[in-house]
């Protein structure tokens, strides 16, 4: 995966008639939230792609670096390296954040690891990973993991655990699958899909799910299942 340079996030703008709103607008409200709550210090990003997300973290931290397999299409990562072997000595940061990385890595025991050794004692991990969501970047997308697991992954890696959240809940995952399936469908040159296009596109059906989605999810939360997970964790002192 070194010798791909692809087209990464690159900010936290959010529009309605996206696809994937539903699945950003809670895994944007929680990254934000947890890294002005728990992040301070000395950052490093694994993954970081176009760090899209400095500037939440930046205001909040001493210095920030950012890593990744790959330089990003912006050109934002600092240092070139895999999540499973950080070119970092150990203890060097009071942060650490990694997002929407783990489900790439398919030594991911190895990256919860590695992030415990370049973090300080008493440093903090904010990681997110998703739990329901299509396959992508294809054929880099390994896992998908519970809570269950993720507890026990950062917990046997020595981690004290602070706080597992699902990004949105089971209401907010159904309507989401649902759009994800309809626009996956786009690609077919078919008259079905042409329609399904019009519909969900032109006739704005799409950002009205996804307003009608993120509204019952609100008022009917529950974590059966849902788009993602977050992940705060404590190295110990």
């Amino acid at each position: 995966m070194a010798d791909r340079n692809l087209d990464r996030l690159g900010d936290t703008k959010l529009k309605l008639k996206n696809f994937d709103y539903i699945h950003l607008t809670f895994l944007f409200e929680d990254i934000e939230a947890a890294i002005k709550k728990y992040a301070f210090g000395d950052m490093l990003d694994i993954g970081c792609g176009n760090k899209p997300y400095q500037k939440w973290y930046a205001p909040v931290t001493s210095t920030q670096i950012g890593c990744d397999i790959s330089q990003s299409n912006l050109n934002k990562v600092d240092v070139i390296c895999p999540a499973t072997d950080l070119k970092f000595s150990d203890n060097s940061f009071d942060s650490v954040l990694c997002t929407q990385v783990m489900e790439h890595v398919f030594d991911n025991k190895l990256l919860v690891k590695e992030a415990y050794r370049v973090l300080k004692p008493g440093g903090q991990i904010i990681l997110t990973v998703p739990f329901c969501w299509q396959l992508h970047e294809e054929p880099y997308d390994f896992f998908r993991v519970s809570k269950y697991g993720l507890q026990e992954l950062f917990e046997d890696a020595g981690f004290e655990i602070i706080v597992i959240k699902a990004n949105g809940g089971k209401w907010a995952a159904t309507f989401q699958m649902f759009i994800n399936t309809i626009h996956s469908t786009f690609k077919y040159k078919t008259v079905k899909a042409k329609m399904l296009k019009i519909l969900f596109v032109e006739l704005r059906l799409t950002a009205l799910l996804n307003k009608l989605a993120v509204w019952i999810d609100r008022r009917h939360f529950d974590d059966l299942w849902t788009l993602n997970y977050l992940v705060v964790a404590k190295k110990k002192n």
